[in-house]
């Protein structure tokens, strides 16, 4: 199932604003000998492969299923998404606090600052824009949630991801900015390895926001309550239902939920009947929620469902 389109001009965007910057940053970085500007231009460097693995995970995401992946390939959008908190953590956090120890051990005054500021600045520009497309597309997709629910709800990692890079892009911009002032005007060149510092904290922080939230959609989550709400409501006013017990899902990607209805039948009802509401079920169900991939039934008594529901909620 095609991925939804704005969050690949999100990424889109990211991906060629990110990698502009890196180009500028790691100039101004060679010229300047900045620690801030060299961990800000690694910064880049990291959140442009991240784009290049999101793209890759999106268009994986869009493969039919087949018969080894029944469901789709969905999940593949999620491992990928796990992979770049990995990156923003390891490559973009460590290389940064690296250097910034580096520099606080053995501090050297930058030079050309005019050239550092005109990019910071560029960079500031470009990042502001792609941070205002991640925005405008977070929130057309939230609806009346708030950011943060809205954050621990969403089943589509690449719009949240680049948000909170491009949102971490900004925060390290501004302590690259404070760290090379300070530095020139109070001639303290180890400010300039402690905005390093400050630098890698904001990407450990993202990265693990990231982890977490990516790790709970690759073990697998609920899909959004109103699919299971609707299903109970559809299945309840069915002739052939006795009684809805609940419903069961499963966020299989983006755009790809399989869920499990438990359901007592009216006992005069032949198999083809069954067949019959299942399918009636399923149908009224995809017209409201077209992710639906597959509705599976299982006959229960209410009894049964309870002390099923009784068990798992003993375990978490």
């Amino acid at each position: 199932m095609a991925a939804p389109t704005g969050s690949r001009l999100v990424v889109y965007a990211a991906l060629f604003g990110n990698l502009a910057i890196a180009i500028a940053k790691f100039v101004a970085a060679g010229i300047s000998g900045s620690s801030a500007m060299l961990s800000e231009g690694v910064h880049s460097l990291v959140d442009t492969l991240n784009e290049v693995l999101l793209l890759y995970g999106l268009r994986r995401a869009e493969k039919s299923p087949d018969t080894l992946h029944p469901f789709g390939y969905g999940r593949e959008l999620y491992f990928w998404s796990f992979i770049v908190a990995l990156l923003v953590f390891a490559a973009g956090a460590g290389v940064s606090a690296y250097e910034g120890i580096q520099h606080i051990r053995h501090p050297q005054p930058a030079t050309n600052h005019a050239l550092s500021y005109t990019v910071l600045g560029i960079s500031l520009l470009f990042e502001g824009s792609s941070w205002y497309i991640a925005l405008r597309e977070f929130r057309r997709s939230k609806g009346a949630m708030g950011y943060f629910e809205a954050f621990r709800r969403s089943k589509d990692p690449s719009t949240f991801t680049v948000l909170l890079e491009d949102s971490a892009a900004l925060l390290g911009l501004g302590f690259a900015l404070a760290g090379l002032l300070a530095a020139q005007l109070l001639d303290m060149p180890v400010l300039d390895g402690v905005a390093s510092l400050c630098i890698a904290a904001v990407l450990a922080v993202t990265a693990f926001l990231l982890a977490r939230e990516t790790k709970g959609l690759l073990v697998g989550e609920p899909a959004h309550p109103a699919v299971a709400k609707r299903i109970m409501a559809v299945a309840a006013t069915d002739p052939d239902v006795l009684r809805a017990n609940g419903v069961t899902t499963m966020q299989m990607g983006p755009e790809q939920v399989v869920a499990m209805l438990s359901a007592e039948f009216e006992d005069d009802r032949r198999t083809p009947q069954i067949e019959a509401c299942i399918t009636r079920i399923e149908t009224a169900v995809k017209d409201e929620f077209p992710e639906l991939v597959a509705l599976f039934v299982k006959p229960q008594t209410p009894e049964v469902f309870a002390a099923r529901r009784a068990a798992l909620t003993k375990h978490t």
